[in-house]
């Protein structure tokens, strides 16, 4: 008897996670405008300041930690702009709502947010009316 086993993956990036890239992740022209500090509210932008140019598969990449996962970019990187160009990458992508952790929030926000986050001003809110998931057909046994 045989098991097929399935596809295991040790990391996964945005593009998997959506089934496609973002034009963003091509043309440095799409993020160039961005003004990091504008993109960020509050006085508060440490968070921003951690974010790095890392690599993961042999290209340059940020993380979405609303994800779990990295954003390959595949533009080339002038030298010396390396994390501004990826903070400008993250940004632009959690602005447009394709992390896939923003996507998730719709269904799972537990408490009132902006489904796009504080980088988006007016951004609806989600999580106004959470319930606890029902699986059909099982009830909690009696205690």
């Amino acid at each position: 008897m045989s098991v097929h086993e399935p596809e295991k993956k040790i990391a996964i990036d945005a593009e998997y996670l959506a089934g496609r890239r973002f034009p963003y992740q091509e043309d440095v022209a799409l993020v160039e405008d961005v003004d990091l500090e504008a993109a960020t509210p509050g006085p508060d932008l440490n968070w921003l300041e951690d974010v790095e140019l890392l690599e993961e598969d042999g290209v340059p990449a940020v993380f979405d930690r609303y994800s779990n996962s990295f954003l390959k970019i595949y533009f080339a990187i002038p030298e010396g702009r390396e994390n501004e160009l990826a903070r400008k990458v993250l940004i632009t992508h959690l602005r447009s709502g394709n992390s896939y952790g923003i996507q998730l929030k719709e269904k799972h926000a537990k408490f009132p947010q902006p489904k796009l986050g504080p980088w988006v001003a007016g951004s609806e809110a989600v999580g106004t009316d959470w319930q606890p998931p029902k699986l059909a057909g099982w009830e909690p046994p009696d205690h």
